[in-house]
């Protein structure tokens, strides 16, 4: 019986969005941003050799497809991505009016989202004084930090202290609809935190703000603050039945790798496992070698994103993407003979692109154990329904199986 292994590395973008002039990054439009395309080009040029040298090397990646899903998606060739094909590749689009985690898994699970997500001003400070109260109120405190938006990381350099002395967490936004909470693991307490955030979340919810996040962090202003593993999403529930669903409720086993559990509040979802990405791909290995026969994996590795994408770094992006090339590399001679194994990705998050935030472009869809075949262009939503008639379980949503 066939099993299917539906790898998301998230933010791995391949431009050519048709739509990008309608999505920004402060007052400049997405037009042009090309995640993996200005990587290699980076890489190419000598400009992304910190930890790693040379043009970007991901030869799994590129015999899967990865070179030939950008060309077709933005028309560009990227340098260095040049092998000729041995799995199915597409170029997949985007429908749903956002370049944010939720939008992205949801529709590669064949539910587009249904309405526009609300987003907080771009002014400081950015939230309602009614959520500003309701936030003191539940969290025991005479006020919130920051009330701006910021990177999860430069804010805890700017308020990471101020919020060691007054025990006021520290409240940001971005562009995606998204409210987000930073707090010290050890000062202010993880579970208190999470409760924070558990309770919150149905007010922010009902505003279609996507995700309420929980973002701890450990250490001092002497030595630094680093974020934790222990981060948490409280995301509104999808509002259809997806992927997960329909294979569960078919009888068969879904597990989560990841965030996936948290994007999909656990809905169709047997398990989950979270960590970091080196983590994780143990994690993904365990499945590949265990997992139950007409099973589904769903797994989620943040970092490309979380690490390099808002952090505007091509060289930790580029040597994350060669790290993830080489495990998978270590996965697929594993694989048995039914399964499918597809890599694709959510949205863009162009590391040479102005601001920090996501950058909406089309996605790669490389496939092993589907033959070698040019695909075409895609909807994310056809991911869904292709994996859905390779596990023998009836699709429910409007995507079409790959030709």
């Amino acid at each position: 019986m066939p099993r299917a292994f539906l790898v998301v590395i998230d933010s791995v973008g391949i431009g050519g969005a048709p739509d990008a002039d309608q999505f920004f990054n402060g007052d400049v439009p997405d037009t042009g941003a090309n995640t993996v395309g200005h990587i290699a080009r980076e890489c190419a040029a000598g400009r992304a050799d910190t930890g790693r040298s040379g043009p970007l090397h991901v030869p799994t990646l590129d015999a899967l497809g990865l070179g030939a899903a950008l060309k077709l998606a933005s028309g560009d060739a990227a340098d260095g991505l040049d092998a000729t094909p041995t799995g199915a590749y597409a170029a997949a689009t985007e429908v749903s009016r956002g370049k944010d985690t939720p939008s992205g898994h949801w529709e590669i699970a064949g539910v587009p989202v249904p309405w526009d997500w609300h987003t907080f001003p771009d002014t400081d400070p950015c939230f309602p004084d009614d959520l500003v109260v309701q936030v003191c109120e539940t969290a025991g405190t005479g006020g919130i930090l920051g009330n701006r938006h910021a990177s999860g990381t430069v804010i805890l350099d700017e308020e990471g202290a101020r919020h060691m002395k007054t025990g006021w967490p520290i409240c940001y936004t971005s562009a995606d609809s998204v409210f987000q909470i930073a707090a010290h693991e050890e000062t202010f307490g993880l579970d208190r935190l999470l409760d924070l955030c558990r309770a919150l979340a149905p007010t922010l919810h009902a505003m279609k703000i996507g995700r309420v996040i929980a973002r701890p962090f450990v250490g001092d202003a002497q030595s630094g603050f680093q974020r934790t593993p222990h981060r948490r999403d409280f995301a509104i529930a999808p509002p259809a039945p997806t992927l997960c669903d329909w294979v569960r409720d078919a009888g068969k086993k879904v597990h989560a790798v990841g965030k996936i559990g948290d994007i999909f509040s656990m809905q169709g979802i047997d398990d989950v496992v979270k960590g970091k990405d080196i983590d994780l791909m143990g994690h993904l290995n365990a499945l590949v070698d265990g997992a139950e026969e007409g099973s589904l994996t769903f797994a989620n590795f943040v970092e490309f994103d979380s690490e390099y994408g808002h952090r505007r770094d091509p060289a930790g992006y580029a040597r994350h993407l060669e790290w993830f090339d080489a495990e998978l590399a270590k996965i697929l001679p594993r694989l048995r003979p039914d399964d499918m194994l597809i890599v694709t990705a959510d949205h863009g998050n162009d590391p040479t692109w102005v601001g920090t935030d996501h950058t909406r472009e089309r996605v790669p869809v490389l496939v092993h154990g589907a033959g070698t075949r040019d695909l075409g262009h895609v909807g994310f939503v056809d991911i869904a329904a292709s994996v859905a008639q390779h596990l023998g379980v009836p699709s429910q949503g409007t995507g079409k199986t790959f030709p």
